[in-house]
């Protein structure tokens, strides 16, 4: 039985202005169609959500969409589920389907965790948490994702040869993630040089939060862990 304290909980708002009129709209016609099945359901078969996919890969707390959307776009044959509770996040990813007319994404609309724990066993080929929340403070430490549970999760999830990928600007959360991932011994860090994480690779395009970060002076870090 997993140590309950452990495991994130949903923290924060969820809405921050009231959305677009055409968010607003996609949020009501177009999200029904692409939500992932209630994971309270039971187990969620991704194979019959994407008959044609060839692997799927999952973003935890996607923002506002423009990563998850540029990749889905760049691997057609993958199947993508985001995952995200702040609504204005959701109804951007939205306009971005919409606008490329993607079809190989899928949306969980609500806290990662019941997602995470409803995913088969060695179903992923990746995982992304690009700068997640950092909760500074250090008596609300057990509110980030990055966890013990998480590495555990992403261990049953993740196939062998699959990664996870962690970015973040806050050197505290970066020596954190990197503590829990010396712990997790089905993983390997995959850096060999200081530029491996330092510098962003070809295929992980920059985000809105990663932009901010840089334009108030602070430099990210790209981490690469390889399930063995």
């Amino acid at each position: 039985m997993r140590d309950a304290k452990y495991i994130p909980r949903l923290y924060g708002r969820q809405q921050d202005k009231p959305l677009k009129p055409r968010q607003a709209r996609l949020m009501e016609t177009l999200l029904p169609k692409i939500s992932v099945p209630d994971p309270g359901a039971g187990k969620i078969d991704l194979q019959e959500l994407y008959p044609q996919a060839e692997e799927f890969q999952l973003e935890v707390g996607f923002g506002g969409g423009e990563h998850l959307a540029w990749q889905a776009a760049q691997q057609p044959k993958a199947g993508f589920i985001g995952a995200e509770p702040f609504v204005n996040g959701v109804g951007k990813l939205l306009s971005a389907i919409d606008d490329q007319t993607l079809d190989n994404v899928r949306i969980h609309f609500g806290d990662a965790r019941p997602l995470i724990e409803a995913l088969p066993d060695a179903s992923l080929s990746r995982i992304y948490v690009l700068h997640p929340d950092p909760w500074p403070k250090k008596r609300h430490h057990k509110r980030r994702m990055i966890s013990p549970w998480f590495f555990q999760e992403a261990a049953r999830l993740i196939r062998p040869g699959g990664t996870f990928r962690v970015a973040s600007d806050i050197r505290d959360y970066i020596r954190w993630t990197l503590m829990h991932a010396r712990n997790a011994a089905e993983f390997e860090w995959t850096a060999e040089y200081a530029g491996d994480w330092k510098n962003r690779p070809a295929d992980w395009p920059q985000t809105r939060y990663e932009a901010k970060a840089v334009r108030e002076g602070r430099a990210p870090a790209y981490l690469i862990f390889r399930r063995t």
